[in-house]
């Protein structure tokens, strides 16, 4: 069963830059105008979108290609300035300490393939040359911190080196921070902005789901200091810091900006290219098992059903849902995967207790129970994790040992832990619908907040969560072709599957030039989104 899931195996539409002739370009026209704004001095603030991260990294032609920086040229035609970035110093991604790469910070995602043809994302082979204590000089004009939250904007020693090791400071915001102790949001308000962006928000949730959840919603409305690096943040904290990042840019001269939603995390490909069900009867390896599993299930499920039920309540009693929650494989379709929900009652001591009553040994009771008492089949509501890939179908050796030391021989011991299929996948590496429910809760909140203030503020607001569903549900057309959320082809994300590629900054700068020429009456050029490339092969690299 290795290699159940795979990637696409071939190089599709969509993957690389491609310049469509037009019979009237955007820009034929060179009488364009800034309305009310003033574009002269711009200032982007955000995160890893914003600074241009892409395939699960930092490097120069992503940073070129970023949304900024596609708005700044376009403000260059209606009265806008020059426009800096605090650009990385290669194409490889990746960052040094000291002369050490940093743990975590690898080398950018490409392309390549497998010995069978196959095409998979890998780091590209290269040893990174961009030194965090080689601080930049600024001021620059994209403030956006890959990995930065918006409680960090306020934060001193964010951009201290000294303190990138203990985990204590952003090694990106360390590369151009003005000093040691100097805020982000100090450094863009030191520029004198007249014109800014800001997209915050996503962080606030993304670890949370990327993590599977393994984080908590926070309901202190104290200072942040405290979070947990996968919690989200308390919706009361987010508006709170976005109502002051708004106040200051305006104090300090900025009185125009433009303002993004949070999108659905959940719709990326890194939540939707694997699916819930991809146990499929038509599979050698595992077609024949469907049998022999549901016969070696029955007893468990008998005991399941009498604890569990098929009804499911809310606190007052009410019946909410009917739900299965037995584990059946389907031999004239495809199958769910075998998951742990923590969010379920455990029973792990109920299986322990009727399985002994059933002459089992204690020992091999009680294995049973520490592994199905919180396990259920996946549904369409939950997300498997692009993380999960190269674990389903694979045998979990600490699974083995269990059951080995639970008495059982090494045979059926490695029957029991097959990933995904007899061993539930661990926690994180799905989100559950419940997690989804909790991440989509704050999303709403703080969309709540930036939309109140962007109305309140005279503020030009983008709904991304529209962009991104439109993406994810047909595609968004433009002159050269569709770009879709699906992984490796459809040219919105690149290869972590949650960053946008060049082609999906394009079209999200498109979709706040129409809103800031709505709100302030400008005439900026949209971008030919076709002359915006997508993801890379491995030879495509240079430095």
């Amino acid at each position: 069963m290795k290699n159940y899931i795979k990637y696409i195996g071939i190089l599709a539409l969509g993957m690389v830059a491609c310049e469509p002739d037009f019979e009237n370009p955007v820009d034929a026209n060179d009488a364009y105008t800034s309305g009310d704004a003033d574009f002269s001095n711009f200032v982007a603030i955000g995160n890893s979108i914003t600074s241009g991260y892409a395939d699960n990294a930092l490097y120069i032609t992503a940073q070129e290609a970023s949304y900024p920086n596609i708005l700044a040229n376009q403000f260059a035609k209606a009265g806008g300035g020059d426009f800096t970035q605090p650009l990385m110093a290669d194409n490889y991604g990746g960052l040094l300490l000291n002369g050490n790469q940093i743990e975590g910070f690898d080398t950018r995602l490409v392309l390549a393939f497998d010995a069978e043809g196959n095409a998979m994302p890998k780091n590209l082979d290269a040893t990174p040359t961009t030194e965090v204590t080689n601080v930049l000089t600024g001021p620059f004009n994209n403030m956006g911190v890959p990995g930065m939250k918006s409680f960090h904007l306020f934060a001193e020693g964010y951009g201290n080196a000294a303190g990138v090791e203990a985990g204590q400071a952003n090694p990106y915001f360390a590369r151009f921070a003005s000093s040691p102790n100097a805020t982000i949001l100090e450094d863009a308000i030191a520029q004198n902005p007249t014109f800014f962006s800001l997209w915050i928000g996503k962080n606030d949730i993304l670890s949370f789901a990327t993590s599977g959840g393994a984080g908590v919603v926070q309901t202190a409305t104290e200072s942040p200091a405290n979070y947990g690096s996968n919690d989200i943040t308390n919706p009361m904290v987010f508006a709170g810091v976005y109502s002051q990042v708004v106040d200051d840019l305006i104090a300090a001269g900025a009185e125009e900006g433009v303002v993004n939603a949070v999108p659905d995390v959940t719709v990326a490909p890194f939540f939707t290219r694997v699916p819930y069900a991809p146990l499929s009867p038509a599979d050698p390896d595992f077609g024949p098992m469907i049998p022999a599993l549901n016969e070696s299930f029955a007893g468990l499920n008998q005991i399941i059903s009498a604890v569990r039920g098929t009804q499911e309540f809310d606190a007052e009693g009410n019946k909410i849902a009917e739900t299965e929650y037995t584990i059946e494989f389907n031999p004239a379709g495809a199958s769910p995967l075998v998951i742990i929900d923590e969010a379920l009652t455990d029973i792990s001591m109920q299986i322990k207790g009727a399985l002994m009553q059933a002459g089992y040994p204690e020992a091999l009771a009680e294995q049973y129970g520490v592994q199905f008492g919180q396990a259920r089949q996946a549904t369409a509501d939950d997300r498997v994790l692009l993380t999960s890939a190269g674990a389903i179908a694979e045998v979990n050796m600490a699974a083995v040992q269990a059951w080995m030391l639970a008495g059982l021989p090494q045979e059926q011991a490695g029957q029991l832990a097959v990933t995904g299929i007899t061993f539930p996948m661990k926690d994180e590496l799905v989100l559950t619908e419940d997690e989804v429910n909790m991440l989509n809760t704050a999303r709403m909140a703080f969309n709540t907040s930036i939309q109140g203030i962007a109305q309140q503020k005279g503020l030009a607001y983008v709904d991304v969560n529209e962009i991104i569903q439109q993406m994810a549900t047909g595609g968004i057309p433009y002159d050269g072709g569709l770009v879709t959320a699906e992984f490796v082809t459809g040219g919105a994300f690149s290869l972590d599957g949650i960053h946008l590629t060049p082609r999906g900054s394009a079209i999200l700068a498109n979709r706040m030039i129409d809103a800031i020429n709505a709100k302030y009456g400008a005439t900026v050029p949209k971008v030919n989104v076709g002359n915006y490339g997508t993801i890379t092969v491995s030879n495509d690299v240079a430095q």
